[in-house]
């Protein structure tokens, strides 16, 4: 397997788990609710996350960020997780997916 496609799997390893991942107050994944703005695995097996919350307040963040890097650090040959969180720009609701928005009846 080339470095290529090792990246590539591993990429798409992570984003599955990040996807196991569901804010506690709407029941669709932090992924396709558009809380993640970056994925990045590096050649070493690092992953870099940049996500957000729906809002700044939200009383659950530790706990939101704290499973992301528990669950990344699960995946066999990851090797460090760093899960930076960042408001801006600040998370809407046009970032929902459309997959997410039908599953909430908003489509």
């Amino acid at each position: 397997m080339d470095n290529i496609d090792h990246l590539s799997e591993m990429y798409q390893l992570v984003v599955d788990k990040i996807k196991t991942v569901y804010d506690p107050e709407i029941p669709v994944n932090i992924y396709e609710l558009g809380l993640v703005y970056d994925v990045d695995v590096d050649e070493e097996d690092n992953v870099h996350i940049k996500m957000t919350l729906t809002a700044p307040s939200c009383p659950i963040a530790d706990g939101i960020v704290t499973e992301v890097q528990e669950k990344l650090e699960s995946i066999p040959g990851i090797k460090k997780v760093n899960v930076e969180l960042v408001f801006d720009p600040p998370w809407d609701q046009e970032r929902i997916s459309k997959s997410a928005l039908l599953d909430l009846g908003l489509l």
